[in-house]
């Protein structure tokens, strides 16, 4: 199993979950965020004065998903989080090692 945390630009939440969605994807969290990457945020001007905006809001989207699944899913979301422009955000997978369904007990993929 493997965790992929996609952060994206918050206008792109209802594409992405659209796509993972049509994916079969049963479940995903989404947590709002700041942050910058490259861009190291930017300006803005309010009553005329300017002012740096070091941080940008962002959401995190993050979905377990069996490790076939990692490359159908990572590139689904890339696609649908895409607007070509900086700031379109990045894509982390990391190995899971156990999971379990807490109503169940299931574990692992059944937990999924």
């Amino acid at each position: 199993m493997k965790l992929i945390m996609a952060i994206i630009k918050p206008f792109k939440l209802e594409e992405v979950r659209d796509a993972l969605t049509g994916l079969g994807v049963q479940g995903l969290t989404v947590t709002e965020v700041k942050g910058y990457g490259r861009q190291k945020g930017h300006t803005e001007i309010y009553r005329g004065a300017e002012y740096a905006v070091s941080f940008l809001p962002k959401l995190k989207i993050e979905v377990v998903v069996p490790a076939i699944e990692v490359e159908r899913v990572v590139d689904t979301i890339s696609a649908a989080a895409k607007t070509g422009q900086i700031g379109d955000g990045k894509i982390f997978v990391t190995s899971i090692e156990h999971a379990v369904r807490i109503r169940t007990g299931e574990t692992d993929s059944d937990a999924l």
